[in-house]
């Protein structure tokens, strides 16, 4: 009889799952059903190799998936009000979402006046109930990309490229230089910034005058350009990428790449819009949630690189540690994080203007 009566349950038990499992695809494929509009403001052009280019791979590869129909505004400037209020009431977008930290005063200004229209800002800070801000845990990218510089300079001479001193780069060069001595504890991180975003020309001087002054066998950076991965390339010198896998580009001296998987972030979001279930948040994410990646080390990479590399990974996965754990020491020999402390985020992601030691900023 007991037997009976738990067969039953478990068959009801079945029977409910299977109901609710049904419902759910229902919803999903009716939220789906209409195609939604979707406007995108791009800093610069879609096919650049770089930042842009991944937020545009990564949304066209949703577009079926979710019924999106997208209208890309490239080269968008720093006052945008004017291109979100267009995408709205002249293309009828639903969803408008922006991928420059300075398009935040617009959009937010915008959040405000169409209640009704969700709005997304990768590098933002804002948020509200229809607004997120939203941004990847690149550094620790960074630092998994500085173990494998570090295990393949010879000369202990790291140059590094950087757009502007903000704490999202600085963060991203303490990182790495993180990476880098704990491998090679002598090595130097040479940083030249070229107070660009895309601009090859500054870029590319930028990396010049580091390897005129330097012997510099290894070059990483955080712009757009690729600027820095030729110049490397031309001397036959190892390079670190950003943003998207370029190693098809530079066979010979791609070493690997710190790269956005946005998809997962737009995905997830873009579906809570279509179902109503969309609230504004200031997201910082973590590399375990898949936006953020190192690719795949090349083939010039030995087994102990990846060996290294792998093992500090998966320390990160566990998040039982993390890049900005003491005791760091700054590059003036003061102790900035204490052993068994850890730099806050409000500190990391806002108000980072100190540089760890073997930093070495280049006027």
């Amino acid at each position: 009889m007991r037997k009976i009566i738990f067969i039953a349950f478990f068959l009801l038990f079945a029977a409910i799952a299977g109901i609710h499992q049904i419902q759910k695809s229902q919803v999903d494929t009716n939220v789906t059903a209409k195609t939604t509009k979707v406007g995108v403001l791009i800093n610069g052009s879609r096919s650049d190799h770089s930042y842009c280019q991944a937020h545009y791979e990564a949304l066209e590869a949703i577009k079926d998936e979710l019924n999106l129909e997208f209208v890309y505004l490239e080269n968008v400037p720093m006052d945008c009000y004017k291109d979100i209020v267009s995408l709205i009431r002249d293309k009828g977008c639903k969803i408008v979402v922006a991928i420059s930290y300075e398009f935040g005063r617009d959009m937010m200004k915008a959040a405000e006046k169409y209640p009704d229209i969700y709005f997304f800002h990768a590098s933002g800070v804002n948020h509200r109930k229809n607004f997120s801000s939203f941004f990847g845990r690149m550094y620790q990218a960074r630092y998994l990309s500085g173990i494998a510089a570090g295990m393949n300079t010879k000369t202990g001479e790291l140059g590094y490229v950087a757009a502007f001193p903000i704490s999202e780069v600085i963060r991203g060069i303490n990182a790495f230089t993180l990476g880098v001595r704990s491998v090679r504890p002598d090595a130097v991180v040479h940083v030249r910034y070229c107070n660009s975003w895309q601009g090859d020309e500054v870029a590319g001087e930028a990396c010049r005058k580091l390897l005129r002054l330097y012997p510099i066998d290894v070059v990483a950076m955080h712009t757009d350009s690729l600027q820095p991965h030729i110049e490397a390339d031309a001397r036959g010198i190892w390079s670190v990428g950003y943003n998207i896998d370029n190693a098809a580009m530079f066979p010979d001296t791609y070493l690997t790449a710190c790269i956005w998987r946005w998809d997962v972030y737009y995905r997830k979001q873009i579906l809570n819009c279509l179902q109503g279930k969309f609230h504004g948040h200031h997201d910082l994410i973590d590399m375990n949630e898949g936006i953020v990646a190192l690719s795949g080390l090349s083939s010039h990479a030995d087994p102990e690189t990846k060996a290294k590399v792998q093992a500090a990974d998966e320390k990160l996965q566990t998040l039982e540690f993390d890049v900005f754990y003491g005791p760091i020491i700054d590059n003036t020999g003061y102790l900035r994080v204490e052993e068994g402390e850890s730099l806050p985020d409000d500190e990391m992601f806002n108000r980072f203007y100190w540089y760890v030691e073997g930093v070495k900023v280049e006027e």
